[in-house]
């Protein structure tokens, strides 16, 4: 019976030594959650035994107990490392269409060749499905997918509205607008370009070049004259009159019209301030560019939208006695976006940032959570996975009820504490040495009955 003890004691200080050194071994695994080893004693007893006399047969191992509390975190430069500062697991699966989920708490995700996230097993992310604002479409696991990072965004979207706001200079020199070239810069007063793009997603540098006639100011009202380019190119504008007023013999009144025409061809478009410098109107308004070539090809490249058209804006421009300043350039085309960036948000949304300027919400980061922690089964590379004891994993979004925020550019390091380790394993080495002297001992009480003769 005391060999039985004493070795039930050698087993149990064995488990002891193996789930600390396991625990040592782990120390930077990412993830990774201690075990403590639980014991319970043996003892037997029958209704006609003494109890009060009875002696317990030793001890066994009751749990082998994983301890979730949290780690600490370790910051990186990637975006795609994440930690859960909380509750919850990370949820993954082994395949694309698989339903075989493991949870885990080790957040070092990459993109595969495919472009997925997955983590260091090549097992996939699970992430819920959202809408163009970020909003998850369903908060289930059933209804989870792994997310795909695009390396391109959208299909090239041709320009067809261009706005400018801008300060014309009252006190500016004037300029005999049918003398304008582009080319000579003491024929117009100031220029600003903006990028627009054809149907291909190519881009253009489309000019606006500003020009102050002369005696073109009566009654208060000033005019100017505009002219457009694309690439260089004159580009014609659609309902331009191609003259405007002037005062020619200084009385504030309009007795003449001035040429908006230059002798190369290129059709000015009209624009008029009144006397507190606010904008009264443009002619044509809105200014529409009804040729960008001969079927594309002159102005924007062959294999183009040869119908393309532009609708150019002025958006509250003003003519105070200040210098020429343009405050907001805008067009409504884009071309093919490169992957510039991915971000991941404290609520788990994944965004992907692309050259073009778009920004897409990609999926949002499933978390899983369970009623009894500690039941969950161990499957190996720090992930687990549901059982009987665990629970069904209840689903849900990062930052919200009882689950935790996602840090991105985050790991959680492994939640061992190296120094009660090695003071565990310095007791449970003491508890194997009295089990084996204990051993001992009974071996030699019955050597010495073996020698009684």
């Amino acid at each position: 019976m005391s060999f039985n003890i004493a070795l039930s004691g050698i087993a149990a200080a064995q488990k002891d030594l193996n789930t600390t050194a396991n625990n040592i071994a782990n120390v930077n695994s990412i993830g990774f959650k201690e075990s403590r080893a639980e014991f319970a004693d043996v003892y037997a007893n029958s209704i006609f035994a003494n109890s009060k006399t009875a002696v317990g047969g030793g001890a066994t191992t009751s749990q082998v107990a994983q301890q979730f509390h949290q780690g600490s975190l370790q910051f990186t430069n990637n975006a795609l490392d994440m930690a859960i500062n909380g509750g919850g697991f990370f949820v993954t699966s082994s395949g694309l269409s698989s339903q075989d989920l493991s949870y885990t708490r080790a957040g070092a995700f990459k993109v595969d060749a495919n472009s997925y996230l997955v983590d260091s097993q090549g097992n996939f992310l699970q992430t819920f499905e959202v809408d163009k604002d970020g909003n998850s479409t369903s908060v289930s696991l059933t209804e989870t997918k792994p997310v795909r990072i695009p390396d391109t965004a959208g299909s090239p979207k041709k320009t067809e509205n261009i706005g400018i706001q801008m300060n014309l200079n009252a006190g500016d020199p004037t300029y005999d607008p049918a003398l304008f070239d582009p080319l000579d810069r003491d024929t117009y007063n100031n220029s600003t370009a903006v990028t627009m793009y054809d149907s291909l997603g190519e881009p253009h540098v489309m000019t606006t070049y500003f020009v102050r006639p002369p005696d073109a100011a009566y009654n208060g009202e000033s005019n100017w004259v505009a002219f457009y380019a694309v690439d260089g190119k004159q580009v014609d504008l659609a309902g331009a009159t191609a003259t405007y007023q002037t005062d020619t013999n200084g009385d504030g009144t309009a007795d003449g019209t001035g040429n908006a025409e230059t002798a190369g061809g290129w059709k000015g478009a009209v624009v008029k301030f009144n006397e507190l410098g606010s904008h009264t109107g443009t002619n044509p308004d809105p200014i529409v560019t009804v040729t960008l070539g001969n079927g594309g090809a002159d102005v924007l490249g062959p294999g183009t939208d040869g119908s393309q058209t532009l609708t150019i804006d002025f958006e509250a421009p003003t003519q105070y006695a200040s210098a020429f300043e343009v405050t907001e350039l805008t067009q409504d085309g884009t071309t093919v976006g490169r992957l510039t960036n991915v971000e991941v948000g404290a609520d788990g949304l994944i965004n992907a940032s692309y050259s073009n300027g778009a920004t897409v919400a990609l999926a949002r980061v499933a978390l899983a959570r369970f009623a009894n922690e500690q039941g969950l089964t161990q499957v190996g590379n720090t992930s687990w996975k549901a059982s009987l004891d665990s629970g069904e994993a209840l689903a849900g979004e990062a930052n919200s009820g009882t689950f935790g925020s996602v840090r991105s550019s985050a790991l959680e390091q492994s939640n061992v504490d190296l120094t009660t380790e090695l003071v565990d394993l310095i007791s449970a080495q003491r508890n194997f040495q009295a089990n084996s002297r204990t051993l001992e001992v009974n071996n030699t009480l019955q050597q010495t009955v073996l020698q009684i003769r």
